[in-house]
């Protein structure tokens, strides 16, 4: 087995943090904010889709969804690439009308 760096999310230890809903999320989630135990987005949220496997359009809407992790947009980077830090926040913002 090769050395693994601090950059792989394989190999990344789990954080916790809280998963802010907005809009229409928000709406379909129940909630405005959850917390979370994940190392990347991709598992923040397929915790997310299973706490809420109740919840079939929050499910949807997640696929569709943008996402800001500690303020910064994730935009079309890999869910599975992106880290999360310890305190951190994921808001999820449901596409918009108008803009």
């Amino acid at each position: 087995m090769g050395a693994t760096t601090g950059h792989d999310p394989a190999a990344a230890v789990q954080v916790g943090g809280t998963i802010r809903y907005w809009a229409a999320a928000k709406s379909e989630a129940g909630l405005a904010e959850e917390p979370y135990l994940a190392a990347t987005l991709a598992e923040a949220l397929a915790e997310a889709k299973e706490r809420h496997a109740d919840r079939p359009k929050l499910v949807r809407l997640l696929g569709h969804c943008s996402y800001l992790v500690d303020g910064s947009p994730v935009g079309g980077r890999d869910h599975t690439t992106v880290a999360l830090s310890e305190g951190g926040t994921i808001e999820v913002l449901p596409p918009f009308a108008g803009g």
